[in-house]
């Protein structure tokens, strides 16, 4: 899914009344830890015969050089205590998310002199950030080697993807919302205004006759891909002229994405759409998120903007699900039920064979719509919304459960506390839809408002006391 991996300006800093050698030989120990973490990073060592930082002058050049480049975000060790004039220029200049961190102090030597200082540094650094308005992810000083320096390089990473993943993101719009569907009303000037969020439209009617269009005159290419289709679900109770249909709407979202440059689609599912090419677009909805490209139903645009968040979160490297918060569980009291007609990604479905079949709610058994039940594992579960000019982002975790059977797709998942989910959603700004991913990523969820303003955290389970914690490494 992801075309290039996370890259990492690597900007260690140090201060010449300190120990020159020891910063340069944690400077080298932190680089080999950080490349054993999978990101792609863009080092400094040219910039002078130690690669490090220690003068304000050289942000500069580090800045110019990180913006070649394209780093998504820096991180600044600080190798001793730093140097706090230079690491806030280069802050600023780059206007990207900065990880804050030093190795913790060894015990000062035989002779009572103390190498480094680095905790000390790290106060320094971190109130010059804050006068430059330079918002930072700081990791507890601590040693190189502990679980809380991996967690909180891992969380910044995930966070700082995400946070960069919602400055100016494109949205597509096929269609206004739905009639009766007041709970998808939203803002677009106001998303643009305080979020860079672009919505571009569309209009049914063209997303038809070009669908009609790629169907006739594409024809070789639609039957291949009816072939595979077939190949990977049950397509039985689906007709040629349908599955070709659906095929040529899933081409036609793609190309338009690929010409507007859109990170995802909110979609009017129903009814027009059903009239016009006589399917559903749950399946094909599906299938598109598991590329990459999140379609969300009922022209969802806050929903579209969670589960562009929520896809940067892993790097882009696993699909999310879109889902509505139906009923709760008969025999589980903090269980819940997340579904959907039929619009799952096919690449998070368990061990059972996926049907394609039709709409079983909606009038005219209409065909396009998945049936079958997702993995097991842990989740996070998000939703951006707003009202009043005020938005929010709730975030939890829960783990998937066993449940009852139910038609489209759909898995049970259970929270520490569903009453408290509950009580949240209604009397917050949001409503029935979340988007959801498989992992663990509420942490990185809530470092990622720090960097995207007038985004508040909004943190259910666990709570911002809990998260906060746990980065600290408890």
């Amino acid at each position: 899914m992801r075309k290039r991996k996370f890259r990492l300006g690597y900007a260690p800093t140090r201060r010449v009344t300190f120990s020159k050698e020891e910063a340069g030989r944690y400077r080298k120990l932190i680089l080999k830890a950080i490349k054993g973490f999978g990101v792609e990073v863009v080092d400094i060592n040219w910039l002078n015969d130690e690669g490090l930082l220690f003068d304000i002058r050289q942000a500069d050049e580090v800045a110019k050089r990180f913006r070649h480049e394209f780093v998504d975000a820096v991180f600044v060790p600080h190798c001793n205590f730093g140097t706090e004039e230079a690491v806030g220029r280069l802050g600023k200049k780059l206007g990207l998310p900065l990880l804050l961190w030093g190795p913790r102090d060894d015990a000062p030597g035989p002779d009572g002199l103390r190498l480094r200082d680095t905790q000390c540094g790290l106060f320094a650094t971190s109130k010059v950030l804050r006068r430059m308005n330079v918002p930072f992810t700081y990791i507890v000083n601590s040693r190189l080697d502990e679980p809380v320096f991996e967690r909180g390089f891992k969380n910044f990473v995930a966070a700082a993807s995400a946070a960069n993943a919602f400055k100016n993101m494109r949205i597509g719009q096929v269609a206004p919302r739905p009639k009766a569907f007041w709970t998808m009303m939203c803002n677009e000037g106001e998303l643009l205004e305080r979020f860079g969020l672009e919505v571009v439209p569309i209009t049914l009617s063209e997303i038809v006759e070009r669908v009609k269009a790629k169907v006739a005159n594409s024809r070789k290419a639609i039957v291949s891909k009816v072939r595979s289709l077939k190949t990977a679900v049950d397509t039985t109770d689906c007709s040629e002229e349908s599955l070709q249909a659906m095929v040529g709407l899933k081409l036609v979202l793609q190309e338009w994405a690929e010409e507007e440059g859109l990170r995802a689609i909110a979609l009017q599912c129903w009814t027009a759409m059903q009239d016009a090419l006589g399917v559903v677009p749950c399946f094909i909805n599906g299938l598109l998120t598991s590329e990459g490209l999140p379609v969300t139903c009922e022209t969802d645009v806050h929903g579209a903007a969670t589960a562009i968040l929520l896809q940067a979160l892993a790097l882009d490297e696993r699909p999310i699900f879109f889902a509505d918060l139906t009923i709760r569980h008969p025999k589980r009291d903090n269980a819940e039920l997340l579904w959907h007609c039929g619009n799952f990604p096919l690449a998070l479905k368990d061990a059972k064979s996926p049907t394609l079949a039709c709409h079983y709610i909606m009038e005219g058994n209409y065909p396009g719509c998945g049936e079958f039940r997702l993995k097991e594992g842990p989740v996070t579960i998000a939703r951006m919304d707003g009202d009043h000019g005020e938005y929010s982002l709730l975030m939890g975790e829960a783990k998937t459960v066993a449940g009852p059977l139910s038609r489209g797709t759909y898995v049970w998942v259970e929270v520490g506390d569903w009453p408290l989910w509950e009580e949240r959603i209604i009397r917050g700004p949001y409503v029935h839809h979340v988007a959801a991913i498989y992992g663990q990523f509420a942490s990185a969820l809530y470092e990622a408002c720090r960097y995207i303003p007038g985004l508040k955290p909004d943190a259910v389970e666990p709570t911002e006391s809990e998260i906060q914690a746990w980065l600290r490494g408890r």
